[in-house]
């Protein structure tokens, strides 16, 4: 009862974060000639990358339809008449959730970061790769490397071409090699690594620069001919791989000892950046004792200050190169200092997203464990099974545990909140929730009673008149 609406309720929860993904890239997707295996590798590690999303919904969902169903068709109020309690029906599947739970904790610290790495890298590749060869009628096609090309009619067969135009720019002077044809042929070789133009009755014109009369007569070489073949490079066109270790140091990347160490190293270097700072702001102050003319006008024998006012004890000129030296130190102290401060928030930033992620990999198991103890109860209270009732009760509460859980994460990365407490928000609000949800299902506490909060409004009015008349 309960494992079959898991198992359905997740895999539609990953299929239409998988469509949405898709309608994301289908941009970088669409026309690119890709192989059906790359497009499945993609698909599949998006779908892993998915599950931390998909997991507690489809548990709470699930709960919910199950413990619906029981009742519905009566089979609590039948339980609870032999004397067995909604809590040890809810054993067997506690225990299935505790299991539940530590897998997931094992999928976020183990296979996912795998999964974001294997991800992240095929997307780059995939949308870094060229639009796959499409010459098309009157257009200038400059996607082949140091060439264009323009075709003006393409027959029926895709093959043969009319009016064609091909400019060479593999010496980089400009539209100075020019090849025109009447006809031609196009063809891709079978390894798809060549393109062929078999071009019949034209002419190249080519302007040769590397010639000492060529800025005085402009030289032009004309070759007529009746058959020419040229081939295109097509190797450009072929998806590279990108080497994995350029995106392992980020944090989606990395399991929670991994997180740790970076972390413990961006504490050591913040450490040796205000060492280092304290010792530049030492030497800056070395530097203008020994080198500005400001200190060597109080160099010793002290000068004698007669007047309050500093400034008052020099000359004019004297005031003024003071003046200009204080504020060229200022100036630059300021740029320091501002550099410092800019180079310490951009570390503290990158902690605060290490940080995310580490309390990432707890939170996912933890939230799995009491959506069940929210969607147990709450179906036991709905009674109605199947899609419709509790699938818009679960978005409800699955919206509500999205919202505090991306307002939390988005709080501690502008670091408004402690990441403990950021991450942990929404286990927090949702736990005593369950918690009561539960003990109330427990109790046979009337929840869904019309009645029972019809006399519960009615206390809490009288009681707030009573308040109001010995206020007045």
């Amino acid at each position: 009862m309960y494992i079959g609406p898991l198992v359905l309720t997740f895999f539609i929860a990953i299929f239409v974060l998988l469509m949405q993904f898709l309608w994301k890239y289908i941009d970088d997707l669409v026309g690119k000639g890709l192989d059906f295996w790359v497009i499945a590798q993609l698909l599949f590690y998006a779908s892993a990358t998915f599950i931390p999303m998909a997991l507690p919904i489809a548990i709470l969902l699930s709960s919910l339809m199950t413990f619906g169903n029981f009742g519905e068709h009566y089979e609590l109020a039948a339980s609870k008449s032999v004397g067995i309690s909604l809590l040890k029906m809810m054993k067997p599947l506690i225990v299935l959730g505790v299991f539940i739970s530590l897998a997931a904790f094992y999928f976020s610290n183990t296979v996912l970061p795998l999964a974001n790495l294997k991800m992240s890298s095929l997307l780059y590749d995939v949308s870094n790769a060229k639009p796959a060869l499409n010459i098309r009628e009157g257009i200038f096609y400059s996607e082949i490397d140091n060439y264009v090309i323009k075709v003006g009619r393409k027959e029926k067969d895709g093959k043969t071409i009319r009016n064609i135009i091909v400019y060479d720019h593999t010496k980089y002077t400009g539209n100075t090699n020019i090849t025109i044809a009447q006809t031609g042929i196009m063809e891709v070789t079978e390894d798809e690594q060549f393109l062929v133009l078999t071009l019949f009755n034209g002419f190249s014109f080519n302007e040769p620069l590397d010639k000492r009369e060529h800025y005085d007569k402009r030289p032009v070489e004309r070759i007529h001919f009746k058959e020419q073949m040229k081939r295109f490079d097509l190797s450009s066109f072929a998806m590279q791989k990108t080497n994995e270790d350029f995106f392992k140091d980020h944090y989606q990347m990395m399991s929670i000892d991994q997180l740790s160490a970076s972390l413990d190293s961006m504490k050591e270097e913040r450490i040796v950046r205000v060492r280092l700072f304290s010792k530049q702001i030492v030497n800056m102050w070395h530097y203008y004792t020994h080198m500005d003319t400001t200190y060597q006008l109080l160099a010793s024998p002290e000068p004698e200050l007669k007047h309050n006012d500093f400034l008052s004890n020099f000359t004019l000129s004297e005031r003024g190169i003071i003046t200009q030296n204080a504020v060229r130190s200022s100036q630059h102290m300021q740029e320091i200092i501002g550099y410092q401060v800019f180079e310490f928030d951009n570390i503290q930033k990158q902690s605060l997203r290490y940080r995310v992620e580490y309390y990432r990999k707890f939170t996912l198991s933890v939230a799995c464990f009491i959506l069940f103890f929210i969607g147990a109860p709450l179906g036991a209270i709905i009674r109605k099974g199947g899609l419709g009732l509790p699938l818009v009760v679960a978005t409800l509460i699955f919206v509500a545990y999205y919202i505090l859980s991306v307002t939390g994460e988005k709080f501690v990365k502008e670091g408004i909140w402690n990441p403990m407490f950021g991450m942990w928000l929404s286990s927090m609000v949702l736990f005593p929730f369950g918690l009561w949800l539960t003990l109330k299902t427990i109790n046979d506490s009337p929840l869904m009673d019309s009645d029972a909060w019809y006399k519960y409004s009615s206390r809490i009015v009288s009681t707030l008149k009573r308040l109001l008349k010995r206020s007045s």
